[in-house]
């Protein structure tokens, strides 16, 4: 039974879930990460949004950034114990309409019309990549992440059973989501070995480019983590 962790991006499963993968790896579970948007975006200028970011993350051009961002995913992923598996949808931050237009100058905002059929090609593309007992983990979407909300709508059409983590360090800036996103969920906690949690922090750490956006001190890694799984007397995932 492989347990496959569907991770919008190329830091979110590390930074929502590092420590309940990396104990799953040691007692010789297969754990894989799927991250759906990491692809490299067309040719073209970056938009003044994605030129700000670059900025922030320290970056260059967009395949450099996607290279780095995979690099450090991959060394993530080699901390946990975990497969990576990287498709070919580009942020959100690089796609463009019919018309190329920019379709996102913010991250946090709901799916552009022009993209009312992504979820579907989403759930096109990992279907026939599944095996009948996997696992599945999706993201809730805590924080409206454009891309959070598509991935977990493209896992909610392969009509599976689903695995929910709340999406860290999001939670932290809008802690009183997590109650609307769950309401009418089942709860389930896993103890996290102090390794686990050890293991947790530093794949979180790996994405150096990243942290700048995410935090506002690079302690506030571990920090975070802890008080979450400290608030929690374990880490959660929900079921429907």
């Amino acid at each position: 039974m492989r347990w496959i962790y569907i991770s919008p991006h190329l830091d979110d499963a590390a930074l929502s879930a590092g420590g309940f993968l990396y104990d799953q790896s040691q007692a010789g579970i297969p754990v894989e990460i799927w991250t759906i948007i990491c692809g490299y975006p067309p040719p073209g200028e970056l938009t003044p949004f994605a030129q700000v970011l670059h900025h922030v993350w320290g970056t260059g051009t967009a395949e450099e950034t996607v290279k780095l961002r995979r690099a450090e995913d991959v060394e993530a992923a080699r901390i946990i114990g975990a497969k990576t598996v990287h498709f070919d949808i580009p942020d959100c931050i690089y796609r463009r309409g019919p018309d190329a237009e920019p379709l996102y100058l913010d991250i946090y905002v709901q799916p552009h019309a022009a993209e009312a059929q992504l979820p579907d090609q989403i759930a096109q593309m990992i279907a026939p990549r599944l095996q009948p007992d996997d696992q599945i983990i999706c993201q809730l979407g805590v924080g409206d992440h454009v891309d959070h909300i598509l991935v977990r709508q493209a896992a909610e059409r392969l009509d599976r059973p689903l695995w929910y983590a709340a999406d860290l360090p999001y939670l932290f800036k809008q802690p009183g989501e997590l109650a609307l996103f769950v309401a009418g969920m089942e709860e389930s906690v896993f103890a996290i070995t102090e390794a686990g949690l050890r293991a947790w922090v530093e794949a979180a750490l790996t994405y150096e480019s990243q942290l700048s956006s995410l935090f506002e001190r690079k302690e506030q890694v571990e920090e975070n983590i802890r008080a979450y799984y400290a608030e929690r007397s374990g880490f959660s995932l929900w079921k429907k």
